[in-house]
């Protein structure tokens, strides 16, 4: 009987031991360390919209104007760097005065070149891995071509809007400003980047047939993301107001409502791209969001 004792005591203390280390592996939680990504603002120029009615499917801006910013950003992780939008054409640097369209809707200007922008930061085109455009209009892929090593990130949908025989026909500026990127990664929706949930490529067409938008988790800032041209004014999102020049409006309606609620999940910081507000928060190169 007492050797029968002695045993049951001895599996109690066992069992005792298991539990409290059980317990305690429980409780233990991994600190989950996020990669440093550092994410950089440039300035690719300025629109001023002399129509700013073009930007809404009534008559609420009529007869305003408003200046755009036209920034590009550089996203570096430590698998590699990926360059956000490509900004107006460097031809007007050389201009040296600004210039609008036979329409007059738009006067445009770019006072300073990739190639110099990224020597802030001490780096070359060939520093930068991946290339991605929010979409391809003029004022989104001006250097573009400058990053031909660089892999292009782009949306099945809007390459072949791009390279159509219409495009290339018709418009003809924004297909040579692209022709140049060979080394293309065919995309349909949502690209982890590097495969860590860190930086995130999310389809949102309809203001062109593959426009896309870019989500950056920050180990200090958290999450950030970058509208292209979902929106252009603070109006826009309040409101949900859709240029007349967007490829389709019901595609941009719900990519509007998919990006709010992918912003509300996630709590992040939305940037507008084209908002001069937006761009004068974010540090410039060489300074960074971290």
């Amino acid at each position: 009987m007492k050797k029968f004792l002695i045993i049951l005591v001895s599996i109690a203390a066992f069992s005792c031991r298991e539990n409290k280390s059980e317990t305690k592996g429980a409780n233990t939680t991994e600190e989950v360390v996020k990669p440093e990504v550092k994410l950089y603002t440039f300035n690719g120029g300025t629109v001023l919209v002399n129509n700013l009615e073009l930007f809404s499917q009534d008559t609420t801006y009529h007869g305003q104007t408003k200046e755009f910013a036209d920034p590009f950003y550089v996203i570096s992780h430590p698998k590699g760097n990926l360059m956000w939008d490509a900004g107006l054409p460097e031809g007007l640097i050389a201009m040296g005065e600004p210039y609008t369209d036979p329409s007059g809707a738009f006067t445009v200007s770019r006072k300073d070149s990739v190639v110099n922008q990224l020597k802030s930061i001490g780096m070359s085109p060939s520093d930068i891995k991946y290339l991605a455009l929010s979409h391809t209009h003029f004022d989104h892929s001006g250097h573009a071509n400058a990053f031909k090593d660089a892999t292009w990130l782009v949306q099945n949908t809007e390459l072949d809007f791009i390279t159509s025989e219409e495009t290339q026909t018709n418009n003809s500026d924004i297909y040579n400003a692209i022709k140049e990127l060979t080394n293309i990664q065919k995309l349909n929706g949502e690209y982890d980047v590097f495969g860590d949930g860190t930086v995130v490529i999310k389809s949102m067409p309809g203001h062109t047939p593959g426009h896309q938008v870019l989500y950056i988790d920050l180990a200090e800032n958290g999450p950030v993301l970058l509208t292209g041209d979902l929106y252009h004014l603070y109006e826009n999102r309040e409101h949900r107001g859709v240029p007349i020049f967007n490829f389709d409006v019901e595609q941009t309606l719900n990519s509007m409502t998919e990006f709010e609620a992918f912003a509300k999940e996630v709590n992040a910081k939305v940037f507008i791209q084209h908002s001069k507000e937006d761009f004068n928060k974010m540090p410039k190169a060489p300074e960074y969001l971290k």
